[in-house]
């Protein structure tokens, strides 16, 4: 199990970063990680939020997004002939204070990226498929909200 962080700003930006490590390594992608084994999941939620954007975000300002599933060829550990299934909790947050000195051991390079133009993100930036899906999934809810 995982989970991934779909970080906004005051913008509606996007937090992605540049993947360094498999899988979807070299993929723009939303911070996120390994829940460990008896981990529990708030304590994980604090933990990834801590390694992946260098500060440990708050579960309950967190929003739940759903349950989703990431299957990838290739595995973290670089071995052959088998793939990686994660099972993903995705968690939204309102970031009301600036990320500073962002880590780097999972991800080259970060930046802010413009939700409502997730349906091309593509175009212009190698982002992982999963991605997307949450994204986009997350603004068709919002806009069936406002409607």
């Amino acid at each position: 199990m995982s989970i991934d962080l779909i970080i906004r700003d005051g913008d509606s930006r996007v937090l992605l970063g540049l993947r360094s490590n498999a899988p979807a390594c070299g993929y723009w992608f939303v911070p996120g990680g390994r829940i460990f084994k008896d981990e529990p999941v708030e304590q994980a939620f604090r933990r990834i939020s801590r390694d992946e954007v260098g500060a440990t975000l708050a579960f309950d300002e967190a929003r739940f997004l759903g349950v989703y599933a990431h299957l990838y060829q290739e595995n973290f550990a670089g071995h052959p002939g088998f793939g990686t299934h994660y099972v993903v909790l995705v968690y939204e947050l309102l970031l009301h204070r600036p990320l500073r000195n962002l880590p780097t051991a999972q991800h080259n390079d970060c930046l802010w990226w413009m939700s409502c133009s997730f349906s091309n993100v593509r175009t212009f930036i190698p982002t992982h498929g999963h991605i997307s899906l949450v994204v986009e999934r997350d603004q068709d809810r919002a806009d069936e909200s406002v409607g």
